[in-house]
């Protein structure tokens, strides 16, 4: 029988489903909506990639460039959250920062709105990034909506779980 996952493998399982179903896998070389060279699951070229437009990688190399990019999303939002986070909310806020950069999220009001402790609040700014290039996109709204459900239902476990524990 395999073992139960802990919270931080939890998170990390949540957030490569979600991010490989949202971003999809292309291995050629592209543009994003937003007119940014991306290639595998999301990941923007670097100029150190060596990679141009029209370029094909490997699915070994999208792996890879998958894993790197949640380790520095993870990372930019475990520098900036000050509060204790569910698995559920924690892959909803990497995600979140794996799609728009850690930079955003940084001088978001989403991030005032987690580490000030509204919950609410916090799902609603979730729904406000569903942009690129000035335009709307039903696949961001998609996206936006799924990492809310996620921050939702992670709080509501939580409380769940403290209102069993107290009693």
């Amino acid at each position: 029988m395999d073992e139960p996952l802990d919270d931080g493998e939890l998170a990390a399982e949540v957030v490569i489903n979600l991010v490989k179903h949202f971003e999809g896998c292309k291995l050629k070389a592209y543009l994003c909506p937003a007119g940014k060279l991306t290639v595998g699951y999301g990941h923007l070229v670097l100029p150190e990639d060596g990679i141009e437009l029209g370029q094909t990688i490997e699915l070994w190399e999208a792996e890879a460039f998958l894993y790197d990019d949640i380790q520095i999303a993870t990372r930019g939002v475990m520098r900036q959250v000050d509060v204790e986070l569910h698995p559920f909310q924690l892959a909803a806020l990497v995600d979140f920062v794996f799609n728009l950069g850690s930079g955003q999220f940084g001088t978001s009001t989403l991030l005032k709105k987690v580490n000030s402790g509204d919950h609410a609040g916090a799902a609603l700014e979730f729904k406000r990034w569903i942009f690129a290039g000035g335009k709307p996109l039903q696949g961001l709204a998609r996206r936006r909506d799924a990492e809310a459900g996620l921050w939702i239902s992670g709080h509501a476990m939580t409380t769940r779980w403290s209102e069993v524990l107290i009693s």
